[in-house]
């Protein structure tokens, strides 16, 4: 599926609900159905500044497929559904596609507007790590 398609789906999915609570509890389950981070990758290099709770991302690039496949973590169950959210658009897509998403879906389901901004200002750093992480595997 393409970056788009995803976020279609996502779109989709967080639509089947009008109030925010059961959006929230959605973020829940999809934190919690989040495959468990590898010890060895909750380090320093992998902790995302500017999250007030601890979030970490792991980037690994396919040389033959020429895609990156990202794992994290975070401490706080919102911020987990965040981070599985994030990884679900992103995770197993070439560097390009990363680099060139436009990530409207953090819009369309209302994000923005009911997320802290603490927990917003999260989401937008973890999002700058993964092109981070693009852009070096790019120029790899």
């Amino acid at each position: 599926m393409t970056i788009n398609e995803i976020q279609d789906q996502i779109i989709d999915d967080f639509s089947a609900f009008d109030d925010w609570m059961d959006k929230y509890q959605m973020l829940i389950e999809l934190g919690n159905n989040l495959e468990p981070l590898a010890e060895q990758y909750k380090n320093p290099q992998n902790l995302i500044e500017g999250c007030q709770s601890r979030v970490w991302i792991q980037a690994d690039f396919d040389e033959s497929s020429r895609l990156i496949h990202f794992v994290g973590d975070s401490d706080a169950v919102i911020v987990k559904g965040l981070v599985s959210l994030i990884i679900q658009v992103l995770s197993d897509h070439t560097p390009d596609e990363i680099l060139d998403s436009d990530l409207y879906f953090i819009e369309k389901i209302g994000l923005r507007e009911h997320l802290s901004p603490t927990r917003s200002n999260g989401l937008l750093a973890m999002v700058k790590q993964m092109r981070i992480y693009a852009l070096a595997f790019k120029n790899k």
